[in-house]
């Protein structure tokens, strides 16, 4: 099966062409077309009438979407939530659980693990906690707060693929926890934490390279410790996670960031939850009563921020404007940086050999069309 898109605006990390054409052969890209190159056959041919060719979105860290958490261990729900990332261009999705009881994580792996793959991609697992501080749970339940133990990690990868576990580095095991994770291939991950430079420069030196929603719940820039934002904006080889909805972090903190960094050291995330795509109302997270007001989602109780309602292609459209940085400079935080940061290749660009995971954008950054290996499976109408 062969697909040919037409008459697109192309932007991939590093490349943007005002006209080309993309032809894809199965689930890989064949060829990318400048404008005047020859056309070849193909079964089906999509005129894209001049919207925006990007390389699908890759989120890491995503809790649900259409009032479904993926810690509710609901087959439909997981199956929802797979179809509702589409409409926001996610063709690769890790599954984010929270700080709960090993019995309920277990289920809610099991449940990815049903998935009828329909919608966006979904390889592995993203762990966000249970082995945080306690002092810093924000969202997180502390009542299932406990220390790092990679021998759960273990048992919880034997029912679902564990690609990512963002924990607190300085509890005690932590630095032991970093190391064990990279020996079984998943990424170690530090969040929810109090460490000081020194806690986060014991578990750098074991591996440890990136920082999960950053700014949010670690410790801040102090001039006599720099804490996790600091060791974040120093330490080259560090990836920051950023929710870029303008309320997580400012403006001027993601302007900041890309200006010491770069898309290739920073990853776009939703960090959504259940409330994604979903009117304003209350919601839970976690078993936590949450009000979500003009898209901002907060508990109830002490009002702490409860994950975002975010879309990935909003997320992109943020970073463009206030970086005022072009595309082809920036998009590889919404798709390549990502994909890399958990071991994930052929997946971020558009070119010759890599998976056709496309997403069609207008002007607005608005999905118009969502391609995952190749099939079309969502057209906005």
């Amino acid at each position: 099966m062969t697909i040919l898109i037409t008459n697109c605006r192309l932007v991939t990390p590093g490349l943007e062409l005002e006209s080309a054409s993309i032809l894809v052969e199965n689930d890989r890209i064949r060829a990318v077309l400048p404008a005047g190159a020859a056309l070849p056959a193909a079964d089906r041919i999509i005129d894209a009438a001049g919207l925006t060719a990007v390389p699908g979105f890759v989120d890491v860290h995503c809790h649900g979407r259409n009032n479904a958490d993926f810690s509710d261990g609901s087959v439909e729900g997981v199956n929802r939530i797979g179809r509702g990332k589409l409409e926001e261009g996610v063709t690769t999705l890790l599954p984010t659980t929270l700080t709960l009881p090993e019995q309920d994580l277990a289920a809610s792996l099991r449940s990815i693990a049903a998935y009828d793959g329909k919608g966006c991609r979904m390889p592995g697992v993203h762990l966000e906690g249970p082995f945080i501080n306690p002092k810093c749970t924000g969202a997180q339940n502390p009542a299932f707060v406990r220390n790092p133990d990679i021998e759960e990690v273990k048992r919880l990868n034997a029912i679902y693929p564990v690609r990512k576990v963002s924990f607190a580095i300085e509890q005690p095991g932590g630095v032991e926890l970093a190391a064990g994770l990279l020996r079984l291939g998943i990424t170690p991950s530090c969040v929810h934490s109090a460490a000081n430079y020194a806690q986060f420069r014991a578990g750098y030196t074991a591996g440890l390279c990136n920082l999960s929603h950053f700014c949010n719940q670690m410790t801040p820039l102090h001039h006599r410790d720099i804490g996790l934002v600091g060791a974040g904006l120093l330490l080259d080889e560090v990836r920051l996670e950023l929710i870029c909805d303008k309320l997580h972090v400012s403006p001027e903190m993601i302007a900041l960031a890309f200006k010491v960094k770069g898309a290739e050291r920073i990853l776009l995330i939703s960090d959504a939850m259940r409330a994604s795509g979903m009117p304003d109302g209350e919601y839970t997270l976690g078993g936590l009563p949450v009000i979500v007001r003009d898209g901002a989602a907060r508990l109830k109780k002490g009002g702490a921020l409860a994950g975002s309602t975010l879309r990935l292609n909003h997320a992109l459209h943020n970073v463009a404007e206030v970086t005022q940085k072009p595309l082809h400079e920036v998009v590889a935080a919404s798709s390549l940086t990502a994909a890399e940061s958990v071991g994930l290749s052929g997946i971020g660009r558009l070119t010759p050999g890599y998976l056709a995971d496309i997403v069609l954008l207008d002007a607005d950054f608005e999905v118009v069309h969502t391609f995952v290996g190749g099939e079309l499976r969502y057209s906005r109408n």
